[in-house]
């Protein structure tokens, strides 16, 4: 049977799929895409994977993709990030036969996708991505598709979809934001790049970005044309958004959690999911967010869930009559909602606070120690206090150390050159010298040896001697032949 292409493959692979699960590192695994399968998502995406891991690591395959067989999860789309034609389509080629199609990352901002060469970093080597398109799609049984950041240019975006399009790509998903456009400099995703994209091609289009709610994806696809809608924290917070509704955050909690027994995955996934779901309620009861950082099981994830729970409806059940919610939320906090990301850290007001509005913590709030002093702490170092009450990070209790004469790093306290342990090495192999504070014995070593040379010289029998002495004549005698 021919391969699907396009519209075609759109329409009866992809079943016409208008709601679709973002790709998303350690959050769209098997379990949350069951659960937002369930609440309206009609296509979901892989976490993404690492070609060149996918292709060498077996244990990898099995835990992302070859374990348990679910049938209701299709359709489907494994997403690589690649930066070698070979290695994305012999990967491609281990994971086509477990799903519907396989997608290029080229939208990845951030900074591992930049150390190791992929994602949105790749968006300037065209004549690279042809290649890899090319490749695929005449290699793979399944169509290729790819999802792609803009550029601030409007004409370029839509000639780097073009490019994409002639290479080989099915399905395109543009996401409104260029690369620079990531966590508090996030700002809002254009829909006008996205609506030329789509007015410039002949083949679908999905638009990510500014998606928090069912209205979002309804005028989303109004104004933009588009065939379908992508949603990543929308998602994550509210796994019900493609149904429209706003559940209590319990119900859709329990319900994972329900799922992760039976579609089991590493217990890190599971705790950045409930502090996704539970984000607005975790900012009141700060304890338990601590509890559920610090919980080691999934039991323990169900006990702090559990109790979550039974606070909030302690809460409601002491509701006055009309009353609303507070800072500024659209719903109570223990309902889905939408999250807003946070713009850049204003500096922070005379007053000491610590910059958020009426005195709310932040996700990355400073607050003061419990001493009362005004040194304020990271959240990293509100950790390490817990740990150990007794820890102080006042700079001058710092211990000072003198400084290597060669290259500024602390050096040894009984150095015999007064450097680091890297430049006394050097020093002592290449002048053939000791350092006792390094436990560097170079000269030590080296007389040992000669001494044991000597030694060996003295036990000597006659015979081995005569025989070396003929040997060594033997040399001569073959080299005064050579020059003559």
């Amino acid at each position: 049977m021919p391969k699907l292409r396009g519209e075609a493959f759109w329409r009866e692979t992809l079943r016409s799929a208008h709601y679709v699960v973002a790709p998303m590192v350690d959050q769209s695994e098997l379990a949350w895409r069951l659960l937002s399968r369930r609440h309206g998502a009609q296509l979901c995406y892989t976490p993404m994977l690492h070609a060149q891991v996918f292709l060498r690591d077996a244990n990898y395959r099995r835990e992302n993709l070859y374990g348990e067989a679910c049938p209701e999860d299709r359709p489907l789309i494994v997403q690589f990030c690649a930066n070698d034609p070979e290695v994305f389509v012999q990967a491609a080629l281990l994971a086509q036969d477990y799903c519907d199609a396989i997608d290029l990352n080229l939208g990845c901002p951030q900074m591992i996708a930049k150390r190791g060469h992929y994602g949105a970093f790749l968006q300037e080597e065209w004549d690279l991505l042809q290649r890899m398109i090319l490749l695929a799609n005449e290699k793979l049984s399944v169509p290729i598709t790819c999802k792609i950041r803009v550029f601030p240019d409007i004409d370029k975006t839509v000639k780097y979809a073009q490019m994409l399009e002639k290479a080989g790509c099915q399905l395109l998903t543009v996401h409104g934001r260029t690369k620079e456009q990531k966590g508090p400099l996030a700002g809002v995703a254009s829909w006008e790049h996205i609506q030329a994209v789509r007015k410039a091609v002949n083949i679908p289009v999905f638009a990510n970005g500014n998606i928090q709610c069912l209205s979002d994806v309804e005028e989303c696809i109004r104004k933009t044309g588009v065939h379908g809608v992508m949603s990543a924290e929308g998602n994550l917070h509210n796994p019900a958004l493609f149904e429209g509704r706003n559940p209590l955050v319990w119900e859709m909690a329990e319900e994972y959690l329900e799922i992760v027994r039976k579609y089991p995955c590493p217990l890190s996934y599971v705790r950045a999911h409930l502090f996704k779901l539970w984000h607005h309620t975790l900012q009141v009861h700060q304890q338990l967010r601590e509890e559920l950082a610090k919980v080691k099981t999934l039991e323990g994830i169900v006990d702090v869930n559990r109790e979550l729970k039974l606070r909030c409806q302690e809460e409601m059940a002491n509701q006055k009559e009309g009353e609303k919610p507070k800072e500024g939320l659209p719903f109570f906090h223990w309902i889905c909602q939408p999250y807003i990301r946070p713009g850049p850290k204003e500096r922070c007001r005379e007053n000491g606070d610590s910059g958020t509005e009426k005195g709310v913590r932040g996700k990355r709030a400073l607050e003061e120690e419990e001493d009362g002093n005004s040194e304020l702490l990271s959240k990293n170092k509100q950790k390490k206090k817990l740990r150990n009450p007794n820890k102080s990070f006042d700079p001058s209790l710092k211990p000072k150390y003198a400084k290597c004469d060669q290259c500024g790093n602390p050096k040894g306290n009984k150095c015999v050159f007064n450097m680091c342990r890297g430049c006394c090495k050097k020093r002592a192999f290449k002048e053939t010298a000791d350092c006792p504070g390094h436990g560097l014995l170079f000269k030590t070593k080296y007389e040992k040896s000669l001494s044991w040379q000597h030694s060996q010289r003295g036990i000597q029998t006659p015979e081995i001697r005569q025989r070396g002495d003929a040997e060594v004549g033997e040399t001569a005698m073959l080299k005064e032949a050579g020059d003559s």
